[in-house]
């Protein structure tokens, strides 16, 4: 298959890799229908983050079709359409069950590694280097997903994959914001309105907002969100 590789700090390659298989049980094989970049992809192509390797395939936030299911798996068949999450939780271990997924302790086997530098470790991430876990990422034709049945959503009939994106990443991340910030009649300050910006912005109307400023340093972005202020006002 091809896939976009990280060659080294800014240098990346459409390269042909090998296709990835079932390791265990509770895998999926998605062919990718969209992955989107997330400002964090920088982050590793900047060289920002270590432990990036050359071949390593970047992409995290996704949408597709199961190809192939562990026999493990249980709320998915071949066909389903899926958004996955971009972080891995196993759903049994202690973080699992208090649904903070992202400090799963048995889906980063690389954790060690963040323990030498921040003292503890996080859970995995597809495409977020090999401090998380070194799994593959979402820029490619398909991906392994582990711990399937706990990281894939299936997409409603009535939306498209692309509609479904938007629950990958950008609409948790920001709406995770407004619903730690806000609380209803408060004014809103969002400051970035890019994808996850705006999805902050919806938040926070939902949240009962009485009025969100967005602030940006590119003149055209707050134009995208006037529509939002206009459902506010």
């Amino acid at each position: 298959m091809k896939a976009l590789c990280y060659i080294g700090v800014n240098k990346l390659n459409v390269e042909s890799v090998k296709d990835p298989e079932i390791l265990n049980p509770q895998d999926v094989i998605i062919k990718v229908i969209y992955s989107s970049v997330c400002g964090s992809d920088l982050h590793y192509l900047h060289g920002y983050v270590v432990s990036m390797k050359e071949g390593d395939i970047l992409g995290h936030e996704f949408t597709g079709q199961v190809m192939e299911v562990g026999s493990g798996v249980k709320t998915l068949k071949r066909g389903d359409r899926v958004v996955v999450a971009p972080n891995i939780g196993c759903g049994e271990c202690f973080y699992c069950q208090e649904e903070e997924w992202s400090l799963c302790d048995n889906s980063n086997h690389k954790g060690n590694l963040q323990e030498k530098i921040t003292g503890y470790p996080t859970g995995a991430f597809f495409g977020c280097s090999h401090l998380f876990g070194g799994y593959a990422g979402s820029h490619a034709e398909y991906i392994r997903v582990s711990y399937a049945d706990h990281g894939c959503f299936k997409i409603p009939e009535e939306l498209s994959y692309e509609q479904g994106l938007f629950a990958s990443d950008a609409a948790p991340t920001g709406y995770m914001a407004a619903d730690m910030a806000v609380m209803p009649g408060d004014v809103v300050a969002v400051w970035g309105v890019g994808a996850v910006g705006q999805m902050a912005i919806a938040g926070a109307w939902l949240k009962g907002a009485s009025k969100v400023i967005c602030i940006d340093k590119y003149k055209f972005r707050p134009n995208i969100t006037r529509a939002y202020q206009k459902r506010g006002a």
